[in-house]
């Protein structure tokens, strides 16, 4: 049985308690915890085009320089001896091993799950004292890291001038832990925070997705505005003599709050598009060659698992008779029993098992099986040859 992340905490006193309240310290959250891969590999994917990485000079060529990967080899060997942070974003997406942090979340929403980023600093390596819009988990994987835990701050806080990393220029130390491997720290959004390395240390932060009111509602009348035809609009059949005229009254506010709530308390149409939002993927899906029809995809991959791709997110959603699957951003209705069985079980275990889809029968399940691997949210688990 997997140990809780958590310590002595269920997840029921976690939330009532800390998520989005205060900060938690958990000595030991992963008990002889080993790093899932090493600084030199942390480095390899600061080299990949399509991997997100960053790296901060607390003295470089101008104070808090901030340099966009993907960088090169000989970029690593110009490095001062100390003061400098690698961040590397979504390790999540690319590493298995690292993906399978996500299982000691279980107590959230799939869907509130961001991404894991890793950084590695040299001694004093940090990035500033500041506060970030989201919960993050900051789990120690190497080495020590000691952390300055501040009060709340927000947009009006003052933040260094001259630099594109947003440092508070004022920071009030309220805590102060020194971090070793397997140890945890929990910040809610808007917690100052300030991490320096003691030494050269690495940090797992689990990160979550809160999308700001101002994507809530671009996002939405977007999507509501793409489904409308141009023949809907504003009327006034109950139009009376205007007291003074070119007077924006009451009743024409009334009448455009009410075509408002019309589309905006549509929960259906809700609903679709925040599952959709909420499990767009950070970096495209790796497709291969489609599967063309299941007696194909069955003989081939008979006795093979599906697993979710390691950089697919996926939610669902249930209305009266039918499930919406939601995933990487796209929605697949699920009518017949076996369809949302299916989908469920892979929601829940991020897999599903030779026997689990070698025994569907009815069309559409078997379509929805083969949506989902063409599209790449999920893939067959081949086991690699000897040689390779």
């Amino acid at each position: 049985m997997r140990q809780s992340i958590l310590g002595p905490l269920s997840p029921e006193v976690f939330l009532q308690s800390y998520w989005q309240k205060k900060p938690l310290l958990i000595r030991q959250a992963i008990a002889d915890f080993q790093s899932p891969l090493s600084a030199d590999e942390l480095a390899g994917l600061a080299l990949e085009e399509e991997v997100e990485s960053r790296i901060i000079l607390e003295k470089g060529e101008t104070p808090w320089e901030l340099r966009r990967g993907p960088f090169s080899e000989s970029d690593f060997t110009c490095l001062p001896p100390s003061h400098w942070t690698l961040l590397v974003q979504a390790v999540d997406h690319w590493v298995p091993d690292v993906h399978s942090l996500l299982d000691y979340f279980d107590f959230l929403p799939s869907w509130r799950l961001e991404d894991i980023m890793i950084s590695y600093a040299t001694d004093g390596g940090s990035v500033g004292p500041h506060y970030d819009h989201f919960d993050v988990f900051l789990i120690q994987a190497q080495g020590k890291r000691r952390w300055q835990v501040g009060p709340v701050y927000d947009a009006s806080s003052p933040k260094l001038e001259n630099t594109n990393l947003h440092i508070l220029s004022e920071f009030a130390v309220l805590e102060d832990y020194v971090l070793e491997p397997g140890d945890m720290l929990y910040l809610p959004p808007g917690v100052g925070h300030h991490g320096a390395a003691e030494g050269e240390c690495m940090t797992i932060s689990v990160g979550f997705r809160a999308p700001s009111h101002r994507e809530i509602l671009m996002q939405f009348t977007d999507f509501i505005a793409d489904q409308l035809p141009e023949s809907l609009r504003y009327s006034d059949p109950d139009q009376t003599l205007p007291v003074r005229k070119g007077e924006i009254d009451d009743k024409a506010l009334d009448r455009l709050q009410t075509i408002l709530k019309q589309h905006i308390e549509d929960r259906s149409m809700l609903a679709d598009w925040f599952g959709g939002m909420m499990t767009q993927p950070k970096h495209e899906q790796p497709v291969e060659e489609p599967w063309q029809n299941w007696e194909t995809f069955k003989e081939e991959a008979e006795g093979v698992d599906l697993v979710l791709n390691e950089g697919s997110r996926l939610a669902f959603r249930e209305e009266r008779n039918s499930m919406t699957l939601f995933a990487d951003g796209d929605a697949y209705v699920c009518h017949s029993a076996n369809a949302t069985n299916l989908a469920q079980q892979l929601c829940q275990n991020s897999k599903l098992t030779s026997d689990q889809w070698c025994s569907v029968i009815d069309n559409e399940t078997r379509e929805l099986v083969l949506d989902l691997i063409n599209s790449g949210s999920i893939y067959p688990l081949f086991e690699e040859s000897a040689d390779g």
